[in-house]
């Protein structure tokens, strides 16, 4: 089969669906209940685990974007998008343009008020009237400047704001009775041979683990070692304390001898 096929966003909408109605299916929450883990971390570890779970209903899935893809004209699932954005922003110039767009009123605007304030600072200083005069024309001329391709950018942002609602709204037509069953399929596959298993063993694994150390810290801090009626504290009777000043417990030895005194 090769390399399984990757969810588009708008599948992944539909995985997430199926992965609660498997989550609230009454074995997983019956699980779940037993174990102590809580729901919205297997939800977690589920939605982790996609491209996993997917790989067990590639067959399905891939039959149902073919069918869907052919229903929509060839084109490409609309929840593919590419990684330059939404439009015609893979055209080379197309960012450099929209930026060009943004930037020119704003600039020009902005030499319109500076030239402006010096043109008609100097005139009401009586001083430079010519210097004065060319000022104030070039800040009127900046000025229909920024107002003009102020307007272009309104126009083209709208025009291309339309066009993307036009395109996404053509792009999600009405599904065909055998794509919503070919849908079915998928989910169905995909929730009883992907999600389920997975989850079962996440439960199963957690089980595990959680049963493990609560045995280690049980027999921790019961041993029978130090918890046993025989024991009464350390022996210093030994070899090695054998005229230090340390006197013996004063019972027997196992052998039967006396203890040293």
């Amino acid at each position: 089969m090769g390399r399984p096929s990757r969810l588009g966003d708008e599948d992944r909408s539909d995985y997430g669906r199926a992965l609660d109605e498997v989550i609230a299916s009454p074995e997983i929450r019956l699980l779940l209940e037993r174990s102590g883990i809580p729901g919205g971390r297997l939800r977690v570890r589920g939605l982790a685990a996609v491209e996993r779970t997917t790989s067990a209903a590639d067959a399905e899935y891939r039959r149902y974007a073919a069918l869907r893809r052919r229903a929509r004209g060839g084109r490409q699932d609309a929840g593919v998008s590419p990684l330059s954005g939404p439009g015609d922003q893979e055209r080379p110039g197309a960012g450099v343009l929209a930026v060009l767009g943004v930037l020119t009123p704003v600039l020009a605007a902005v030499a319109a008020a500076t030239f402006l304030l010096l043109g008609y600072g100097l005139r009401f200083a009586e001083a430079l009237p010519a210097l004065a005069g060319t000022l104030v024309g070039v800040g009127w001329f900046s000025l229909v400047v920024a107002a003009v391709t102020a307007l272009v950018s309104v126009v083209a942002l709208y025009r291309t704001a339309a066009k993307q609602s036009a395109d996404g709204t053509a792009s999600v037509p009405d599904r065909s009775p055998a794509v919503e069953d070919a849908r079915e399929v998928w989910l169905a596959a995909l929730r009883d041979r992907g999600i389920r298993p997975f989850l079962l063993q996440e439960l199963a694994e957690a089980a595990a683990t959680a049963s493990g150390p609560g045995e280690d810290s049980s027999s921790r801090f019961s041993s029978p070692a130090f918890a046993g009626p025989d024991f009464s504290g350390p022996d210093f009777s030994g070899p090695g304390f054998e005229g230090s000043g340390f006197r013996g417990s004063g019972r027997p030895a196992p052998d039967g001898s006396e203890p040293s005194r």
